[in-house]
């Protein structure tokens, strides 16, 4: 569900000047070194698919309309009162030398990033766009996941093994969604909604949790940068869980394994709790002691001022996520807080670099082969190169939306704005517009979960700074009782 939208033209000098200028800075580059492309096109024509075939498999893929990079595929079934599950990755790691230029490179890069006018992509597109993505029609090798589910959607097997697949259909979201609500869904993804419900369930019985606040994203469509807050379908979240069933899996192997690499979250400290409980009954939402976490959070709207506020508040909570290695002694700290389990990072390979690596050790420990020296041997080496990557990508993203919301209101200058408070200290907070997928900084004497008005007073697209100032003489619409201010670590 699409909340905001608004536009600017693709062809505004300032812009793309200015979006240009964020790529520089944060030295990000579309283009690959010579011997990376060289090294692509000799992979390409190398390349020996699995002898295994389960190319008779109708796998479908899901994702954005305009992706080429497919990871993942799957097939699902009704066994009995269950369900089986087959979940195909491409098999990337057929395509890169170890310790090759394209090797080199994705680990300066980390992972695929999506600013506006084209991806900043990890691997070459002849591979990660081409041979080995999983596109329609196309014969593949990829890493078979392949679950056989209970009636409930807990595991009862796992297992790993390589093999050549066909997808027969790509599916965008809005797709996939349509063909599941009409009934007219083929090859399994009928299944795809009661199999993603159970294991959200599960998730809830687990004491996972989601932060479920909208969307907010720049996308180029049709010659205009557009900016939009939305609510996710309920397609993506079923889809997430099975990636997040081959995370959970995946740690379970290399766990029992003894070597690997798990993406952990620490679980909040007893004061972040009880600050977000105040913030909760400040709002007049309180938080039951009875009720989980996640529970609380999915009972949140994010249309109610007060609830929208109180999503943002909660991204305090999830912080810390980071990754662990491990090669013999298993780690003291291995849970991942928000999934509320082990957790591993398996399931896209052509947009992050860990998951080349786990699911080689996934695979080998599955089957019971040593784990190939070469991927024993970075392990040391990813925690720190995904750590900056994250940070890079981060930055990214903050300051391409900064850039539109400042170039969307940048002929406003003057204006009033109805606004919700989300979050407040002291003489200012940040507020997000009624009708605009903007995000600003405001000033003024403001009240968490209330509804405001504001002047806009900078909107510079150079800088992407954005600030408003509270217009105490217009009044405010009050979005019931004042919440009260706090200091806090809001982002």
């Amino acid at each position: 569900m699409i909340l905001s939208r608004v536009q600017v033209s693709a062809d505004n000098p300032a812009v793309l000047s200015a979006l240009d200028t964020i790529r520089e800075r944060l030295g990000l580059s579309t283009g690959f070194p010579a011997e990376a492309e060289a090294e692509a096109l000799a992979a390409i024509e190398a390349v020996e698919l699995p002898a295994e075939s389960m190319l008779e498999v109708p796998f479908f893929t899901i994702d954005p309309k305009e992706s080429m990079d497919l990871d993942q595929a799957m097939h699902l079934e009704s066994r009995g009162s269950g369900y089986l599950v087959r979940y195909a990755i491409a098999d990337l790691a057929n395509f890169v030398l170890p310790g090759g230029a394209i090797d080199l490179e994705a680990r300066r890069r980390g992972q695929t990033m999506y600013p506006p006018r084209g991806p900043i992509p990890l691997h070459p597109l002849s591979i990660s766009e081409g041979a080995a993505s999983l596109l329609p029609d196309q014969e593949r090798g990829a890493f078979v996941w392949t679950f056989e589910l209970d009636s409930e959607a807990r595991v009862q097997s796992t297992t790993l093994r390589r093999a050549r697949v066909r997808s027969r259909n790509k599916l965008s979201y809005q797709k996939a969604q349509f063909l599941i609500d009409s009934g007219t869904a083929l090859d399994g993804l009928h299944l795809l909604r009661e199999i993603g419900e159970k294991r959200l369930l599960l998730e809830q019985e687990r004491g996972g949790a989601s932060l479920g606040r909208p969307d907010q994203e720049v996308r180029e469509k049709a010659g205009r940068f557009e900016l939009l807050r939305r609510i996710p379908l309920a397609v993506e979240s079923w889809n997430a869980q099975i990636s997040l069933l081959a995370g959970i899996e995946a740690s379970k192997i290399i766990l029992e394994g003894g070597i690997g690499i798990l993406r952990t979250m620490p679980e909040p400290d007893t004061a972040s709790i009880e600050w977000f409980r105040r913030r909760a009954r400040a709002l007049g939402v309180p938080w039951g002691q009875e009720q989980s976490y996640g529970e609380f959070l999915r009972q949140l709207d994010p249309k109610d001022p007060k609830h929208l506020a109180l999503m943002h508040a909660a991204a305090s909570l999830f912080r810390g996520a980071s990754y662990t290695v491990f090669d013999g002694e298993l780690p003291q700290d291995k849970t991942q807080w928000a999934v509320a389990s082990t957790y591993a990072h398996a399931t896209a390979p052509l947009r992050r670099l860990v998951d080349r690596f786990a699911l080689v050790i996934c695979e080998a420990l599955s089957n019971g082969r040593p784990v190939p020296d070469w991927a024993r041997a970075a392990l040391p080496e990813l925690p720190k190169l995904m750590a900056s990557s994250d940070g890079i990508s981060g930055q990214l993203d903050s300051a391409v939306i900064s850039c539109i919301e400042a170039a969307v209101l940048s002929s406003r200058i003057g204006e009033h704005f109805e606004g919700t408070v989300l979050s407040a200290n002291g003489d200012s907070g940040e507020i997000v517009l009624s009708d605009l997928a903007v995000t600003a900084k405001c000033s003024g004497k403001l009240e968490v979960g209330t509804v405001v008005n504001a002047v806009l007073k900078v909107a510079d697209i150079a800088t992407g700074e954005v600030q408003f100032q509270l217009d105490s003489t217009a009044g405010g619409v009050d979005a019931g009782p004042a919440a009260k201010t706090e200091p806090t670590n809001e982002r």
